[in-house]
């Protein structure tokens, strides 16, 4: 039947409706209520369609709120609203009360008969208009097309109004990325950038917590470097080994995931358990192909993260990783600049003093005639100068290579115990070894000789007897300890103990020693690191292997 006068005359007051707001909050109310007027009916509600789940959702009702209160789900094609999708048609159910309905709220509601029509927006559906009355009531074919006109003019406004909204969302999308943005270029400085960063992502998302994790390249793990809301993430230094856990997972697969119940699945960290997080979002962060770390974010809720929640993270983690990378540089370069001025100062007041001793014993040696036991200690004190200036030479150019990373690794077979007993001998013997015999192993000997050697030339000079070096295979790893009995490394001293030019508390040595050592351990695909211990210093060089074999010459 078509529309008559009257019909258009009420029609307008939905078409001025659907003009009169954009806001799909307040249009929505809007058009019910005047969709009831206009059919004399009591009750009025529209679902749309969750296309992710191909269920109709209650987003507005008048008559029977509870309806959107509940959240009712409806599958495309069950019940009374899944048919109207489904047959994409008007359908009129005479008596709910003999009907099949999947919403309970509509025989709790006592309607008797209800008439809906689909909203269709360019052929497709994109939900379901019905109204109801709670008496027994025949709706007509005119009902029923004056239903169907208001659904199209529903429908569009409802389409105009998402529109809306999507541009509105891109836009404050773009806001907040821009806001990361500004944070990212007005911190050059890591330990001021990240905290702000992650004030701002938290904002952002609106969730309860957020994280940043680090690559530690030497160990292949994620390093906590900054939270908010898990702080303790960071202060007890949590690591996660790559493919391993939630963040491990994020790393290994370079890609986001979302992690709807904690409770439930496998996360190393158990911070995240301690906190009650119970649903987490994560993304990895990529520089020039490169994962770098891991960006997370978490609720104390269950939360539904949107496909719209994973796009903005990573965009915001594209912003974090360029600006974590432009922090890691300048802190680098400032590094760099420093070193270079305190390596020039330091190696000419190193190089100074026993030059200074050498010229000084020569000059009085070639000017004077000494008694023989004046000239041999002239002598042993210049040999003993000179000897000093050339292994102080020798690691300047260790340092030299290291930095220029021209050092090439070379691994061939070798009996570990040999080598080391050779490396002992060097250094002056009185030493404990416990390695077996017959173990060889496949690793570089310059990293052994130059590692072994410092340690030992540490324990002597810093540590007392006994000195004792052990090693074995573990985990296709040689791991090779140098301990001592003496006092140990100060805990003052140990957050800067492989810095170059620091010393221990006598002020002894080149303070360069185990700054190369440690960079031999890192060029080699290994690490090199101190070992807390009751007393006594313990140092580890930790070297991976090729394979190991057997000595069958013995």
């Amino acid at each position: 039947m078509k529309a008559n006068g009257n019909h258009l005359v009420r029609l307008q007051a939905v078409t001025e409706a659907a003009l009169a707001h954009l806001e799909l909050d307040e249009l929505l109310p809007e058009l019910l209520l005047r969709i009831k007027s206009i059919l004399d009916v009591d009750t009025c509600a529209i679902l749309l369609l969750d296309e992710a789940t191909d269920e109709l959702v209650a987003r507005a009702a008048v008559g029977i709120e509870e309806e959107v209160e509940q959240r009712v789900r409806i599958p495309i094609g069950g019940g009374f609203a899944g048919r109207i999708a489904a047959e994409r048609r008007p359908i009129v159910l005479p008596e709910v009360d003999h009907a099949h309905v999947l919403n309970p709220i509509l025989y709790e509601k006592g309607i008797k008969t209800l008439l809906g029509v689909p909203l269709i927006v360019r052929d497709t559906v994109i939900g379901v208009l019905h109204v109801g009355s709670l008496v027994p009531r025949e709706f007509d074919e005119d009902d029923a097309e004056l239903l169907r006109l208001a659904g199209e003019r529903a429908a569009t406004a409802i389409e105009h109004a998402r529109l809306f909204e999507a541009e509105r969302e891109a836009r404050q999308q773009l806001e907040q990325v821009q806001a990361v943005t500004d944070a990212a270029l007005a911190h050059l400085e890591l330990d001021e950038l990240l905290p702000e960063l992650l004030l701002r992502i938290k904002s952002i998302l609106d969730v309860d917590t957020c994280a940043i994790l680090l690559l530690d390249e030497a160990t292949d793990e994620l390093v906590a470097r900054a939270a908010v809301g898990i702080e303790e993430e960071v202060e007890q230094g949590v690591r996660i080994p790559i493919g391993g856990g939630f963040a491990g997972r994020i790393a290994a697969e370079r890609r986001p995931i979302v992690l709807p119940e904690v409770d439930h699945a496998h996360v190393l960290n158990p911070i995240l358990y301690e906190k009650g997080i119970k649903t987490l979002l994560g993304v990895p962060l990529i520089v020039r192909d490169t994962v770098i770390g891991v960006l997370h974010v978490g609720t104390l809720v269950h939360h539904r993260f949107r496909p719209e929640d994973v796009q903005l993270l990573t965009l915001v983690g594209e912003r974090v990783a360029l600006a974590v990378e432009r922090a890691q540089l300048h802190e680098e370069t400032r590094w760099l600049d420093e070193l270079k001025l305190n390596f020039v100062a330091v190696a000419s007041h190193e190089l100074r003093t026993p030059a200074t001793s050498v010229y000084g014993a020569l000059t009085t040696l070639r000017a004077r005639e000494l008694e023989p036991d004046v000239r041999a200690a002239l002598e042993e004190m210049a040999w003993k100068e000179a000897d000093r200036m050339r292994r102080l030479i020798e690691q300047l150019l260790d340092l030299s290579r290291l930095d220029a990373r021209s050092v090439q690794v070379r691994p061939e077979p070798i009996v570990l115990r040999r080598l080391l007993e050779q490396v002992i001998e060097e250094d002056g013997g009185d030493v404990a070894v416990d390695v077996e015999p017959n173990l060889v192993v496949v690793v570089d000997p310059l990293v052994i000789e130059r590692v072994v050697s410092n340690l030992l030339a540490n324990a002597r000079r810093h540590g007392r007897p006994p000195v004792r070096i052990s090693g074995k295979q573990q985990d296709r790893h040689l791991r090779i300890a140098v301990e001592d009995a003496g006092a140990g490394v100060p805990k003052r001293l140990q957050p800067r103990l492989f810095e170059r030019f620091e010393r221990g508390t006598a002020g002894e040595g080149t303070g360069l020693g185990l700054a190369i050592s440690k960079a031999y351990a890192v060029a080699h695909a290994g690490n090199l690191i101190h070992v807390p211990t009751e007393r006594g210093a313990r140092f580890e060089l930790i070297l991976p292997l090729g394979y190991p074999v057997l000595d069958e010459t013995r």
